[in-house]
């Protein structure tokens, strides 16, 4: 797994396999964990991260936010599982792309003030259909 930070837009990049996405999304299932990343060329401005690190936590929502060079997801378990589905959901699609999640008022499970996710389809690129 390969994660990017752009401290201007503050957005965090993911790029994973198919099983890489798969570990994430057990990880955050289970409420607690950590998945390393890879060491990555970053582009312009971007900041590597060391690490997703997932924790259990209070409230209604899923809180997602860099911190001393690693990515950390917190949240309450249920909500957890709807965001390891959505990253589950882009390890088993059979095509390209990516995925925005990012908050906006009434989503379903992350926390205001979360930090904008990308996920990168394993695939690369764009869909061909």
């Amino acid at each position: 797994m390969e994660i990017l930070f752009d401290p201007v837009t503050g957005a965090v990049d993911l790029s994973a396999s198919a099983v890489g996405y798969r570990l994430l999304a057990d990880v955050l299932t289970a409420g607690r964990g950590r998945c390393p990343a890879r060491s990555s060329t970053p582009g312009h401005g971007e900041v590597p991260l060391a690490s997703v690190e997932v924790s259990t936590a209070p409230g209604p929502a899923v809180m997602v936010e860099v911190d001393g060079g690693r990515l950390r997801v917190s949240g309450d378990r249920a909500k957890l599982a709807v965001l390891a589905e959505d990253i589950r959901n882009m390890a088993d699609a059979e095509d390209g792309g990516h995925l925005h999640i990012e908050y906006h008022p009434g989503h379903g499970y992350l926390a205001e003030g979360s930090a904008p996710l990308i996920v990168n389809s394993p695939h690369g690129g764009m869909p061909r259909r």
